[in-house]
């Protein structure tokens, strides 16, 4: 990939009507939902143990279905009506969501339950997330492919950082199980968007005789390894979703410095993700011209370079002002990340293999995220609330110096 080829996609952008418009909206909307719920788990959590390591474990257990699943999830997505597949999934979510709000509001809220619903979300979340990949290139054409990714990301990162993290606390006050019932709205109204959308019929290859379904997700594990730019990447982001299982893991324990969340403690992580939130909505609007003037690769090695400095701040500057700078920092290079990363990965892919390569990218990256979430908790356990930061600054680190192999 080369800066000529980054600067033509980056001048190319979507068009607002029809099928984009609707996918933009069903994604901001159901992020919306979403941040409220993520945002209020740990501090759900929090409130019925004081153990960080089985905090930790509710983030771990929303990882882990991708190690079962994942690979299974994109080789459904290559085969099926992908549309469908969305809104059907999140009609399910917004069922638990639903069940789950019940259950907070009259009390019956245990740590159990909160792992059964983290694995139980996600595992939906493997079918929906390759197909939402593998759909977008039927909506938009190739060379907006960059515009529509920055788009999407900073729109939900808008509605779920700047709107949904600050009216978390507010709404606790209104009731514990408020943020649940919201997020079980927002998965319906997302699913009524997606059915709406009309998009042809899949231009797919046909399946060989006798395909089966383990075959076909061997296929793209291989040619995720034949990609020398893809598998290198996703190396490096293995790395980094370990670190980032480890700080987002324990963020809750770092913010209030160890002590239970009370109402202060909230105002306080809501402030952190809102900071983390702000600065992922600048690098969307700056992702494709940094890319313009790097390279899709040279730009994610100076997002990750980027992000170790401001964990490295963050574990060694155990202040709430220096945290919020460092997150606002760290959520506008991981911006840059992540839109490079899902461009590179759309235009590479062969004819038909999108939601295959998708998977196997995102369940070997997703992979060492439990772990992360595991040795965070264990690291603040043992060595104070602000050490998982350092931790995963290291494996920040190593993640930059691999993809020296890419650049030139």
């Amino acid at each position: 990939m080369t800066a000529t080829t980054d600067a033509v996609a980056a001048k190319a952008v979507p068009d607002w009507r029809g099928g984009f418009g609707r996918l933009w909206t069903a994604a901001v909307v159901s992020r919306f939902g979403d941040s409220l719920r993520t945002a209020a788990l740990p501090l759900l959590a929090a409130s019925l143990t004081d153990d960080p390591l089985l905090i930790a474990s509710v983030t771990a257990c929303g990882f882990l279905p991708w190690l079962l699943f994942g690979l299974l999830g994109g080789a459904v997505a290559d085969r099926v009506d992908q549309r469908r597949a969305m809104w059907a999934v999140d009609l399910v979510r917004g069922a638990l969501m639903a069940a789950f709000a019940v259950a907070v509001a009259f009390g019956h809220a245990t740590i159990a339950l909160l792992l059964v619903l983290a694995f139980a979300l996600t595992t939906l979340q493997t079918l929906f997330d390759n197909a939402a990949t593998a759909l977008l290139p039927a909506l938009v054409p190739t060379e907006a492919l960059a515009a529509a990714n920055a788009r999407l990301m900073t729109g939900q990162q808008f509605a779920g950082g700047l709107l949904a993290a600050p009216l978390v606390p507010a709404l606790l006050l209104a009731g514990d199980a408020v943020p649940y019932v919201a997020d079980a709205a927002t998965y319906t109204l997302a699913a009524l968007l997606i059915a709406s959308l009309r998009t042809g019929a899949a231009d797919r290859p046909p399946r060989p005789a006798g395909s089966t379904l383990r075959k076909e997700m061997a296929e793209g594990i291989a040619a995720l390894r034949r990609d020398r730019p893809l598998k290198w990447l996703c190396a490096a982001t293995t790395l980094c979703n370990i670190g980032m299982g480890a700080l987002i893991a324990t963020l809750v324990v770092h913010v209030t410095d160890g002590r239970q969340a009370g109402t202060a403690g909230n105002a306080a992580y809501a402030a952190t993700i809102t900071a983390y939130a702000v600065g992922g909505v600048a690098g969307g609007f700056l992702a494709r011209r940094v890319a313009e003037r790097t390279g899709r690769i040279r730009a994610v090695a100076l997002a990750g370079t980027a992000q170790t400095v401001c964990l490295v701040l963050m574990g060694t500057v155990p202040v709430l002002g220096a945290s919020i700078a460092a997150m606002a920092v760290f959520g506008f290079m991981g911006t840059v990340w992540n839109v490079n990363q899902t461009t590179l990965m759309q235009e590479r892919a062969p004819e038909g293999m999108l939601g295959r390569i998708a998977a196997a990218f995102r369940t070997l990256a997703v992979a060492g995220a439990p772990l992360g979430a595991l040795l965070g908790g264990a690291a603040a356990a043992g060595w104070g609330p602000h050490t998982p930061a350092l931790v995963a600054a290291a494996l920040f680190a190593l993640a930059v110096a691999s993809l020296a192999p890419l650049i030139n």
